[in-house]
């Protein structure tokens, strides 16, 4: 990422002075700790200034409205406490004028406004885009002394310079001697409007960095709960199996009253013959109990098997539909392009109670046009979701991976040829995990002919009179 030099906040101050001299501060927001929005009201018109002191990213500039969405900025109900005050000095306070303290990555704005006593004071909100020094800083012109600041800095993190509520401001030790520029700086580039090129470059920038580190934060959540299921389907099985053996307790129930007057009470054990397998065999026994109670017994344990395996079985479904389920997120997550498809996977992801509400995004899936007949692609859950509830017809040709995690694909067309529904068994298996395996099965079907079963997850379908191909 390109550093934010001093000649290039130099030429953006150039370029915007005017606008920023005698201009009134209307608004302050805070989105994170390390951004603000300030929208300045000047020669008839407002624009929104953007601070960003994040040591990655640190820059300012106005912002356009579609660099706004990139951002993805949330303004968060509660504002922090450096926005309150900045808010209780600064908002419809004039700016008298604005400077940059020769070679600095320091920005300056000289404030006139009023105390409680009506008294005219003379403010200076500095912005000082220094990497991991990066901060803002409001002051008394008059006193020079700090009033707050977005972070303090204490004697352990510099000794040289603190940065806190009533402590005095300074410059930075260690001046530059000259104006400074890498290599790739976007001072030199040849635009008229050099604010357009940082705003242009840093939402970018932002907006990579929090679609990486979102799609990072969203595999890791579902991946845990795909382990998890996993794990437990594994021990499910594991008891199903033992479980399925109890059908031999209902055989030594037979055998024992078939037996009932051939064989004695109290035993320890006792030696039948088993017709169903042609061999005989020895049952041990309680030898407290009656043959009778000892049949009974077996009949309970045999009912007992017989429930648990009902339970397991029910369990076992459960779970191999979640563990779908979670691979169908880890596919839309793989595929996802931008922050909004994201967005759209974000209500699947994130836990009920960690959860936040937040705007729900377009429904967009993916239209196409072949051979004169429309085709939908679901990228995510809730895009298969609105194909099948909103958009299909009975008559829909629905197409889908066999037992692979993919996109559902729709196709409408009166009359589709063999030809056309092998496209869109092409398209299946291009917007699927096994895209790049040498066979898949692609089932088809009727929309009419699928259904949804009741509190079923997003996307999830049964289905009936399918056809396969196999690609």
């Amino acid at each position: 990422m390109i550093t934010f030099d001093s000649l290039t906040l130099k030429k953006w101050l150039d370029e915007n002075k005017d606008f920023l001299t005698g201009a009134r501060i209307q608004k302050i927001q805070q989105p994170t700790r390390r951004d603000f929005v300030l929208s300045i009201r000047s020669m008839g018109e407002t624009r929104k200034l953007y601070i960003n002191i994040n040591p990655q990213c640190y820059h300012v500039c106005f912002m356009s409205k579609e660099n706004e969405a990139k951002r993805l900025i949330e303004i968060p109900q509660k504002p922090p406490m450096f926005c309150m005050l900045l808010r209780k000095y600064l908002e419809n306070a004039v700016i008298s004028k604005v400077e940059q303290p020769p070679y600095e990555r320091i920005l300056e704005f000289y404030i006139e406004t009023f105390n409680e006593l009506s008294e005219k004071i003379y403010l200076c909100l500095a912005i000082e885009l220094m990497g991991k020094h990066s901060n803002v800083v409001l002051y008394s012109y008059d006193t020079n002394m700090i009033i707050g600041c977005a972070h303090n800095v204490g004697a352990e993190k510099s000794k040289e310079r603190e940065m806190a509520g009533g402590l005095p401001y300074i410059y930075p030790p260690g001046r530059p001697a000259g104006w400074y520029a890498n290599d790739k700086s976007l001072s030199g580039c040849n635009s008229n409007d050099i604010n357009c090129v940082i705003d242009d470059y840093y939402a970018e920038c932002i907006n990579n960095e929090k679609f990486n580190r979102l799609k990072d934060t969203y595999k890791q959540l579902v991946m845990r709960r795909l382990k998890k299921n996993e794990n437990s389907l594994k021990k499910m099985q594991y008891r199903l199996e033992k479980e399925f053996d109890s059908d031999k307790y209902r055989l030594y129930g037979d055998l024992i009253m078939a037996n009932l007057y051939n064989l004695k009470d109290y035993s320890k054990s006792i030696k039948v013959y088993d017709y169903e397998n042609n061999k005989d065999i020895i049952i041990e026994m309680d030898e407290t109990k009656t043959l009778k109670d000892n049949a009974n017994k077996f009949y309970k344990l045999y009912n007992k098997g017989k429930t648990s395996v009902e339970k397991l079985t029910e369990l076992t479904n459960s779970l191999k539909e979640s563990i779908n389920y979670y691979e169908q997120i880890l596919y839309s997550l793989e595929i996802a392009s931008s922050v909004n498809d994201l967005l759209e996977i974000k209500a699947e992801v994130e836990p009920e109670k960690e959860r936040k509400l937040v705007k729900k995004s377009a429904i967009e899936p993916l239209e196409l046009n072949i051979e004169g007949c429309k085709v939908f692609v679901g990228r995510n859950n809730r895009q298969n979701d609105y194909i099948l509830s909103k958009l299909s017809r009975d008559d829909d040709i629905w197409l889908h991976t066999k037992d692979c995690a993919g996109s559902h694909v729709l196709l409408r067309c009166e009359n589709p040829s063999d030809e056309l529904i092998l496209k869109c068994a092409e398209l299946a298996k291009e917007y699927s995990k096994g895209k790049n395996s040498s066979k898949v099965g692609i089932i088809y079907t009727k929309r009419k002919y699928l259904k949804k079963p009741p509190a079923a997850n997003l996307g999830y379908v049964t289905y009936k009179n399918e056809r396969e191909i196999i690609l």
